[in-house]
């Protein structure tokens, strides 16, 4: 078994409609599109997944990615990863070659603990049972309504933070954070503007949502604008945290987020840069003492949560639990507002429903 090297990869791709069109502060979305790609060795299969354009991802993959993955050691991740990310250097790596990379990244670290028949933790070593989880949607285009229900469900579990989107309409956004802390209960409050304001209009806002006790800030600019991130997180309240690389592509992308000293908290994203690049992330952060946080898809990042150091929490995004529950049978469960991953599953547990999925194929 453990000399067989790879002999399938199988990729399927699919969009899923959210519950009604969403909004946040630079973007409207009414769907989400994911690709799913399996890998087979040695009689067991491996699984991942990205949220990205579908269609042109399958494409990369089949065309770019498959020829190296087939025929490869499964156990040979990190060569594997590195041929995927030379493979891509012409067609530009960030954005959806590197998202699909991603899947294949993390069906090939799948793959490989489904064969020792051990959980991912373990494999990675693992540091924790289980890992704390915010809650995380609120949209802009949400009514009050709609948005004190969402905010009372995770009260409800146990959730000990709460994010909402937020955009660059000051008022609008103080009186919506204002709502949040109203029903919130004890939870820590959280905005996220995804980069809608220049430095000097968030530092204006900063100051006030300080005073409404927001503790958590991201991407209050665009994370591509690293001077201005430094700059703002060296003028706000002390105890309101910025926070950005959700579109980390890789460990040159992180390194240069810390390096500038733009962020109190680091945060990455599996579907995006892989659990490889997720673990050099986290390897960064080690050095440099700054806590990471995992970016949505919970039921992916769960189990490499319980293994980094440096961890902080993962969101619990809306989005993508109501899909991952619709599409995934999973043996992590929410309690106590944590998330557990089963310590006896072989990989990360994981499996795909795949009659559910027909009916969003594309």
């Amino acid at each position: 078994m453990f000399d067989a090297p790879i002999e399938t990869l199988r990729v399927d791709t699919y969009r899923i409609p959210t519950e009604r069109p969403e909004q946040d502060g630079t973007l409207r979305w009414d769907a989400t599109e994911m690709v799913v790609v399996r890998i087979g060795a040695g009689a067991r299969e491996g699984l991942g997944y990205s949220y990205t354009s579908a269609r042109p991802a399958a494409m990369l993959i089949e065309d770019k990615l498959a020829p190296i993955v087939q025929g490869s050691s499964p156990f040979n991740t990190g060569a594997i990863w590195a041929r995927m990310n030379d493979s891509v250097r012409n067609l530009g790596r960030p954005g959806l070659a590197m998202m699909a990379i991603a899947a294949v990244d993390q069906a090939l670290w799948d793959l490989k603990a489904r064969l020792l028949q051990l959980p991912l933790p373990r494999l990675w070593g693992q540091l924790r049972d289980s890992v704390p989880v915010y809650g995380s949607g609120g949209f802009i285009n949400q009514t009050d309504p709609e948005l004190i229900e969402q905010v009372r469900g995770w009260v409800e579990l146990e959730l000990s933070a709460i994010k909402i989107k937020i955009g660059n309409h000051r008022r609008e956004s103080l009186r919506r954070a204002e709502l949040v802390r109203d029903h919130a209960a004890n939870a820590t409050l959280m905005v996220d503007l995804n980069g809608a304001c220049g430095p000097r209009d968030a530092l204006g806002m900063a100051g006030e949502l300080a005073e409404l006790g927001v503790a958590w800030m991201e991407e209050p600019v665009s994370s591509d604008d690293l001077g201005g991130m430094a700059w703002l997180r060296d003028r706000v309240p002390g105890d309101l945290a910025l926070a950005a690389g959700e579109y980390g592509w890789g460990v040159d992308y992180f390194e240069r987020m810390l390096r500038s000293s733009a962020v109190d908290v680091l945060q990455a994203d599996a579907t995006r840069c892989g659990y490889t690049g997720f673990l050099q992330a986290a390897t960064l952060c080690e050095a440099a003492n700054v806590p990471i946080s995992a970016h949505c898809a919970p039921a992916v990042h769960a189990p490499i949560c319980t293994a980094v150091p440096q961890l902080l929490h993962l969101e619990h995004f809306h989005d993508h639990v109501r899909l991952e529950s619709m599409l995934f049978d999973s043996g992590t469960v929410l309690r106590r507002g944590e998330l557990w991953p089963d310590p006896q599953q072989p990989g990360h547990g994981l499996a795909f429903r795949d009659a559910d999925a027909e009916r969003f194929r594309l």
